[in-house]
């Protein structure tokens, strides 16, 4: 495949979109921008996206910082930004922009992007425009990259610094795709090379690295790991509780007492990742755990609104606990989140995705309402705005539950350094 070659750019004051329709796109792995492909997204102005006044920058690189400054430096860019504990994990097409606002709006307190290749963001200037968008209130954000190139990756950390309060290196991809690119969570193999990334990233940029991790078999060895990174200049640390081979979250629950002896081992920050389904989970993750905040993945594409304390029917049934059904069910959270797409455009194959997430349940009962959504090669909002329609005259009704132990407030629960 052969890509446009982009002479070097400086620090971008624009995240620049492309002007072209949107049509149905192929999976990423097949569309990646060739010269000649055609134009898959949606016609909007230029988003400028100001550092805000929680700005990700920090002033001097750490690589001006001894060991204790930069532990220290950690803790004060954290709560400079208020501490979030509710947080959107990465998700490869699924934690862009709209769907980053649609949990802020129900109580998410900052978001990753999805990953983003750092070897082709620096190389193509449509992936850029088509893969990181944000505005101002897309805050606190983690921009994530995958990479094994220091260079290239502090040079893509560089083009996004100024939109962003953590750079993050994606250490955790257990995926095939990881495999094949040498990056993520098969990295585990070159701890040299890994360091050699997160020291890039931390002696020369000016907004703090994070980094996102899978465990190891061995619990001291993830230990060690994890002090590895701190000593690199990692200024937070989230943990997914699973290992690189236990890929299947339903099939495999994460381990929170390894995420507990990580967060009790290092002295930065560190995010719990894995099992949060709901707000009990929230609650009784950062009880054990210890951990500062949580990411939640695959829960919040089926319901956006679990950090508000909204709960789907699976996670209701049998329960003791006086529940009242609230006044939102999956289609109303649909209908919110193709607004914040017509407000800030995305590539239609990350709208056709969470329009199956959000509608499963409703599909399963009206499937051929789900085939003529897939027969649609090209999509529009008027055909979306009809399938919700569609279902709401066929009387169907998906409503989310509000339980009584959800409604309450997550205070500080641990002191820092």
């Amino acid at each position: 495949m052969k890509f446009k070659q982009l002479s070097s750019l400086s620090t971008p004051t624009k995240i620049h979109s492309n002007p072209s329709m949107a049509t149905q796109t192929r999976p990423l792995s097949s569309q990646l921008l060739e010269d000649n492909e055609d134009d898959d997204r949606l016609c909007y102005p230029d988003i400028t996206a100001p550092p805000t006044e929680h700005s990700g920058q920090i002033g001097r690189p750490n690589g001006y910082l001894t060991k204790e400054s930069r532990i220290e430096r950690a803790w004060a860019h954290w709560k400079k930004l208020g501490q979030p504990k509710l947080i959107v994990a990465p998700m490869v097409d699924n934690s862009e922009l709209p769907f980053r606002m649609l949990c802020r709006k129900y109580g998410a307190q900052a978001a990753y992007t999805p990953m983003l290749h750092s070897r082709i963001f620096t190389e193509n200037e449509k992936y850029r425009s088509q893969e990181f968008t944000t505005c101002k209130e897309d805050r606190p954000l983690f921009v994530q990259f995958c990479a094994n190139d220091p260079d290239v990756l502090l040079d893509a950390a560089r083009r996004v610094e100024p939109y962003c309060d953590y750079v993050d290196i994606n250490l955790g991809c257990p995926q095939r795709i990881a495999r094949c690119g040498h990056y993520g969570a098969f990295l585990m193999d070159n701890l040299p090379l890994i360091k050699s990334l997160v020291e890039k990233l931390a002696d020369n940029l000016n907004v703090p690295v994070s980094c996102k991790i899978r465990m190891f078999p061995d619990l001291q060895d993830t230990i060690n790991y994890a002090k590895m990174l701190e000593d690199a200049g990692c200024a937070l640390l989230a943990v997914h509780g699973r290992t690189r081979d236990e890929k299947d979250g339903k099939k495999f629950r994460a381990n929170w007492n390894v995420i507990k002896a990580v967060r009790n081992a290092v002295r930065i920050p560190v995010l719990a990742n894995g099992n949060i389904r709901h707000m009990d989970d929230v609650r009784e993750c950062l009880e054990e755990t210890g951990a500062e905040g949580v990411l939640s993945a695959e829960s919040l594409l089926e319901n956006p609104a679990l950090f508000s304390g909204y709960r789907t029917a699976e996670w209701v049934l049998g329960s003791e606990e006086i529940n009242k059904e609230g006044k939102l069910d999956q289609a109303d959270l649909l209908v919110e989140y193709l607004k914040f797409c017509e407000k800030h455009p995305v590539p239609w194959r990350m709208i056709r995705s969470h329009v199956h997430k959000m509608l499963g349940e409703w599909f399963r009962i009206h499937p051929n309402i789900r085939d003529d959504l897939n027969a649609q090669y090209k999509l529009t909002f008027e055909f979306l705005y009809d399938i919700v329609n569609r279902l709401r005259e066929l009387g169907v009704k998906m409503p989310l539950f509000v339980m009584g132990s959800d409604d309450y407030s997550l205070s500080s629960h641990r002191s820092v350094v």
